[in-house]
């Protein structure tokens, strides 16, 4: 069952007038990580986990939240330090008993991860791989300090040229730090405030390596290697700052390994990770309770328009739902499947599917063999729907459906002039070299999918004899591009198809490219399977795939499904299971 979104909106407390001036929200006090939420900023106090509301302060009149009630014998001064409150201030102020205390608490946005803060400062030392991964990485530890060894600049100059997505990443990443130092007007040694180009959210300080820093590490380690020498400055630095915690950020997991193994503070950076557990990322789909219609038929509504049936519902489900979810009812006679339309205050409109397992709706000759294919057949066939992302594992008919669909709205119904594909271009073994002949001659052997779908929807074309089958070959190639991903910025796509395949091995910058080339009246399908992604440093958390899943669920016009059964043979299912 997916979870509720964070309210948008700040919440708004009544408090009686002789209550207590409401004080400053606290955060816990356990160990922070390398993503700690900033003091005093909004939301700070509330842990939100993506998807969850956030919990806030109690609401109880005149009752402050448990974060904030005083300790058994704690002195006011220390309870009005620990809470933010100025010690000058009083902790009650003789008020109209008419009066009402306003207190308002904000909450981050939804989808925004808030972690707690701990309560030492925190030092963290970037390795070189943090800042081509991330870019922005710089911005993204909040209230914490971040310092940057020399080796690390060495390193990030050292992968600055060429066009792959590592060098433009070491080049951003240069960009920002140019920025942050044209900023600083006073000693560079007394740190730059990281907020002066514009990010509010990173209220810490970056500190550059300004002078050589003796390294102590034992003597098997080699002094020549870069990370070696990071290590032996995170070390140093971890016996010279004892007003903080000082800790490695790093990508590598042998770096981590080593930091560990001598002693020392380290972590991955996780910044990146849209879902910290991929068990919850949305699915598309809601299971209906038994009682449903018990429950949810008070003054229901119903009625017929342009063919399909209507429900309007009303009951505690309804805040739990999301635009263009899936729900269904197997239990019922017949089975109930319907599709999330509207929702407003208290009441949600459900629309009744059409059956895509039947042979009467079959696409392009092709039938739904599960209930989810049914759901994404109704997806790729809504002309209301711009945006469809399918994930399943292989063999689900991902590719199938989508290339089905694309046809029979191609060229039956014209609703799109051609159907383009493209797919990222990552290896799964080793890397064959460069492949000669044009742009779609270069592509074909990436397209290998395309291939053996259309020879599967073409199989129904036995009666039209070998030139029928040759005369629908060549209409379809007519009407099917397939263009490198290389080549996508700048283009705007206009009343176009597209389908984008593996698209686990894009990263959300790569995704939010191709995505934005979409124009007027196009479509773009988004295929994948989220546990086999070849490109490094990316995982199932923080793949383009997850990310766009994450962003787009509940928008009107876009809408998700992930294939759960796979329907390619006995011995694939079988293999994807049991291997």
């Amino acid at each position: 069952m997916p979870l509720p979104k964070a309210p948008d909106k700040p919440a708004t407390i009544l408090l009686p007038a002789d209550s207590p001036a409401p004080p400053a929200p606290v955060r816990a006090r356990r160990p922070g990580s390398a993503l700690s939420a900033s003091p005093g900023k909004p939301g700070s106090a509330l842990s939100a986990s993506p998807g969850k509301p956030a919990s806030g302060p109690s609401a109880s009149p005149g009752l402050p939240s448990e974060a904030l009630r005083a300790k058994a014998g704690e002195p006011a001064s220390e309870l009005r330090a620990r809470t933010g409150q100025p010690a000058s201030e009083p902790r009650a102020r003789e008020r109209p008993a008419a009066h009402l205390a306003l207190v308002e608490t904000r909450t981050r946005a939804a989808g925004r991860k808030v972690r707690p803060a701990s309560g030492r400062p925190k030092l963290f030392v970037l390795d070189t791989n943090v800042l081509m991964h991330d870019p922005t990485s710089l911005f993204r530890f909040e209230e914490h300090d971040i310092f940057l060894p020399m080796m690390t600049l060495e390193e990030l100059d050292g992968h600055k040229k060429g066009l792959s997505e590592v060098a433009r990443n070491a080049r951003q990443a240069s960009r920002s730090l140019d920025a942050l130092v044209a900023t600083c007007h006073h000693k560079i040694e007394e740190g730059i405030l990281l907020s002066s180009i514009g990010n509010t959210e990173a209220t810490g300080r970056l500190f550059l390596q300004t002078e050589a820093i003796a390294e102590v590490l034992p003597p098997s380690l080699p002094v020549g290697k870069a990370d070696n020498h990071i290590l032996g400055v995170v070390r140093a630095l971890s016996q010279t700052r004892a007003d903080c915690d000082v800790v490695l950020v790093s990508k590598d997991i042998n770096m981590r390994v080593k930091a560990r193994a001598l002693g020392l503070s380290a972590e991955d950076y996780t910044n990146d990770k849209v879902l910290e557990d991929t068990d919850v990322l949305y699915t598309g789909v809601l299971a209906l309770p038994d009682n449903f219609w018990d429950r949810h038929s008070k003054a229901m509504e119903s009625w017929q328009q342009s063919g399909a049936t209507y429900y309007r519902i009303t009951g505690p489900l309804v805040p739990e739902l999301l635009i263009n979810e899936f729900v269904f009812l197997e239990v019922a006679t017949p089975p109930f499947y319907a599709q999330v339309k509207e929702i407003r205050a208290k009441t949600a409109v459900l629309r009744v599917l059409r059956d895509y397992l039947h042979a009467k709706n079959a696409v392009w000759g092709i039938t739904a063999r599960n209930r989810e294919q049914s759901f994404a057949l109704n997806l790729l066939m809504d002309p209301d729907c711009d945006f469809v992302t399918l994930i399943g594992q292989a063999g689900t008919g991902k590719t199938l459906l989508a290339l089905a669909a694309g046809l029979a709205q191609t060229l039956e119904s014209r609703r799109y002039s051609e159907i383009i594909m493209t797919r990222a271009t990552v290896p799964f073994g080793e890397d064959i070299g460069f492949l000669p002949g044009t742009e779609e001659e270069k592509m074909a052997p990436w397209m290998g999918a395309l291939e053996d779908n259309l020879e599967v929807l073409n199989r129904g074309e036995d009666a039209a004899g070998e030139w029928g089958r040759a005369a629908t070959n060549d209409l379809i190639r007519t009407r099917i591009r397939i263009k490198a991903m290389s080549f996508m910025r700048g283009r705007t796509f206009i009343s176009k198809y597209l389908i984008i395949d593996e698209a686990q091995n894009l990263t959300p910058k790569q995704m939010k490219t191709l995505i934005t080339r979409a124009g007027p009246g196009t479509k773009v399908v988004c295929l994948g399977n989220i546990a086999q992604i070849d490109t490094p440093y990316l995982t199932e958390g923080s793949s383009g795939l997850s990310y766009v899943v994450d962003r787009f669920k509940g928008w009107p016009h876009a809408g998700h499904v992930t294939l759960q059964r796979g329907e390619r043979s006995r011995l694939a299912d079988h293999a994807a299971e049991a291997l």
